[in-house]
């Protein structure tokens, strides 16, 4: 999370500067850029990876050192359907009708995959990605709400 995020830059950041420049890419979420229901804490903390991630493109920009965070919806696999049987023991529904709920919230309709987050990384810390700094970018099928309980 956060301290994660602040604690790798602190030691990365010199090494960079050492090396003529690079790239930081932070995780955070596409819950960092939405408000989400029953969240709070998690919502905070991506919210502030997306600042620090501006705040540091500034900072560091004069050493050639670009920042982004990838902003992922919900990724297919163990941890999403984790969280879809809790929620579903939770409000005493099937496990199904909790993943329709998830993958509605993006226009396709659909988890992203774990690889398709991995290139986005891969992306912005190479040279493709040079003239990309202080961006929050979705890895997400465009989430268009986190709020599909409340209506």
């Amino acid at each position: 999370g956060l301290s994660g995020s602040f604690m790798v830059a602190r030691k990365a950041i010199p090494l960079l500067k050492q090396a003529g420049g690079g790239s930081i890419v932070n995780m955070s979420s596409n819950a960092g850029l939405f408000g989400c229901p029953l969240r709070s804490p998690y919502v905070a903390a991506k919210w502030a990876i997306v600042g620090l991630t501006k705040t540091w493109a500034m900072e560091l920009g004069p050493y050639n050192i670009r920042v982004n965070a990838i902003c992922p919806g919900s990724v297919a696999g163990p941890r999403i359907d984790t969280v879809i049987e809790r929620d579903a023991a939770e409000r005493g529904m099937q496990p199904q009708e909790i993943r329709d709920v998830y993958q509605r919230q993006s226009s396709l309709r659909r988890f992203v995959e774990a690889d398709e987050v991995a290139n986005m990384a891969l992306f912005l810390a190479s040279d493709l990605g040079k003239g990309i700094s202080g961006q929050a970018l979705s890895v997400d099928g465009n989430t268009e709400s986190l709020s599909n309980w409340l209506d």
